[in-house]
């Protein structure tokens, strides 16, 4: 994710970090010689294009930009929604550190049950990043991190621990059947954020969009300069590749906001989200939190 003031005026063409250009640097290029060549060719043969002009491509690009809309609004939807769903985790993990505190008095078995919840964010976001998070999960409890790295769902495994754990409590007598349920209702929420992030990880836009997109908008900037040649002259290469960039440019964005938990520079800041956990569970322990993990070249992964 990137964090960062609003740039100045003239900063404003210059940066790269977060932007999509870099990604979309062929069409651009590739699309203003096209159109430098296109009014090269119309010139140099004396084509008649007829009097229509850009009319019929302006229709195309309403239709595009409908495309363009609704594939944007939708990526952005699962962006935010994925935001909503780590928020509502970090809730879930600063109730569950609360009532525990509150309702354990056994310190071993009230920071075993703290540091499963803070593994169970590393796993989750190894899980949703496709990443081993095995090391920075074995940081909290220790060996048991390779046993859960084994499994099909590193974090569900967490879960299970932890419902474990609370179920021993409660058969021990520590907690009572209200403290007991507190805690399965905490887990539970947890559960339902953890599900949710796997909805979006496992259900990528229809695939007919994508394609309906990129298909249509290689075919506009393919007969833009026919439309402008005659009435732009050598100014066709800078107006294609300025509708290049825009509509490129929402594309390759869409893509990236559609995966919301990946590692781009637009992408949801997950390992700040694990510490952010892991402060608030420190705290509630009385232990000494750790840092938060600062912005590096306005990049918060």
């Amino acid at each position: 994710m990137i964090v960062r003031p609003r740039p100045g005026f003239l900063h404003l063409f210059f940066i790269m970090r977060g932007s999509v250009v870099p990604r979309i640097l062929p069409q651009i290029f590739g699309f203003g010689i096209y159109g430098a060549l296109v009014v090269l060719a119309v010139r140099a043969l004396q084509l008649d294009l007829g009097n229509a002009g850009p009319a019929p491509l302006a229709l195309l690009g309403v239709a595009l930009s409908i495309y363009l809309g609704f594939r944007n609004n939708a990526a952005y939807d699962r962006w935010w929604e994925a935001r909503k769903l780590w928020g509502q985790l970090v809730f879930d993990i600063r109730n569950l550190a609360r009532a525990s505190t509150g309702l354990i008095e056994d310190r071993v078995e009230l920071r075993g049950l703290l540091m499963e919840a803070i593994a169970f964010c590393h796993f989750l976001r190894g899980l949703l990043r496709r990443v081993d998070a095995t090391t920075e999960a074995r940081a909290f409890i220790d060996e048991a991190a390779e046993s859960a790295a084994k499994l099909a769902n590193p974090p569900d495994a967490m879960l299970r621990r932890m419902g474990e754990r609370a179920a021993a409590l409660y058969r021990a007598g520590a907690i009572d059947v209200m403290g007991y349920r507190i805690l399965d209702e905490r887990l539970s929420q947890i559960a339902a954020a953890q599900a949710g992030c796997e909805r979006i990880m496992g259900t990528p836009l229809p695939f007919a969009y994508t394609l309906l997109l990129q298909r249509t908008a290689y075919i506009f900037c393919l007969l833009l300069p026919f439309g402008l040649a005659s009435t732009a002259g050598w100014a066709t290469p800078l107006f294609t590749a300025l509708i290049a960039y825009t509509f490129f440019g929402l594309d390759a964005l869409s893509e990236e906001l559609e995966d919301p938990f990946g590692t781009a520079a637009n992408d949801l800041a997950l390992d700040g989200l694990c510490r952010v956990c892991e402060i608030s569970v420190f705290e509630a322990l009385g232990e000494a939190p750790p840092k938060m993990i600062p912005a590096k070249k306005y990049y918060f992964s």
